[in-house]
């Protein structure tokens, strides 16, 4: 998952999750002892659906899950965390000072915020929002020839079903399941990927700007 040389890097990040995750509330204390198994490796493992060289967003980064093991992960990516609470874009700021991690980019706000603005190749997120809502915020930020690509739990299938509606308005293709990480990480990360149907006609720009607005209700978390 972490190169000999990006480990020792992986180990300081653990230290600050460990830490000041927990005294901030980032972390729940009993998430100390599975930090590696349940957070770190298990967001490494996304790495294996990001191309090289790729542009990331991670949308409600939180304590920079996945944002920030992909930046450890993977030297090569160029990542934007986009988080809207102030604490927590201040832990990513130290933690990305802190391991001189280069090519990372802290923003606080939310993702509608770089709507029209910016396209990533690649919009991810962990447990930030049922699909229906996720796509809504994260496809007007991926690039044409990008992708969604989001990690989730069991539920996934009826997200999906559930999101049918936003995936048809938006001219999204078919939403496709991947296990990431066998045979290194048990269980294996899912992750639910999503392109456009037609990267030649973007969808989301067709659909009225109420409809893909994060809602004020949800818009601190």
């Amino acid at each position: 998952m972490f190169s000999s040389e990006r480990l020792p890097l992986a180990e300081a990040y653990a230290g600050w999750l460990a830490d000041a995750g927990t005294v901030r509330g980032l972390i729940g204390p009993r998430e100390v002892p599975r930090l590696w198994e349940r957070h770190l490796l298990n967001c490494a493992a996304l790495g294996e659906a990001v191309p090289l060289n790729a542009t990331v967003c991670d949308l409600g980064s939180g304590a920079g899950l996945p944002g920030l093991v992909l930046a450890i992960a993977r030297p090569d990516l160029h990542i934007t965390l986009v988080e809207p609470l102030l604490r927590r874009t201040t832990f990513l700021q130290e933690v990305v000072a802190d391991l001189d991690l280069e090519g990372v980019e802290v923003i606080r706000g939310r993702a509608d915020d770089l709507h029209g603005r910016r396209t990533f190749d690649i919009v991810t997120s962990r447990a930030v929002a049922p699909l229906e809502r996720l796509l809504r915020w994260s496809m007007p930020l991926v690039a044409a020839d990008g992708a969604l690509v989001a990690m989730k739990g069991s539920s996934v299938v009826e997200e999906i079903v559930a999101a049918e509606r936003v995936l048809a308005d938006y001219r999204c293709g078919p939403p496709e399941q991947h296990h990431l990480g066998a045979g290194l990480v048990s269980p294996t990360t899912l992750v639910v990927r999503v392109a456009w149907a037609d990267p030649g006609r973007v969808g989301w720009s067709f659909v009225p700007r109420t409809a893909h607005a994060t809602p004020r209700s949800r818009r601190r978390r």
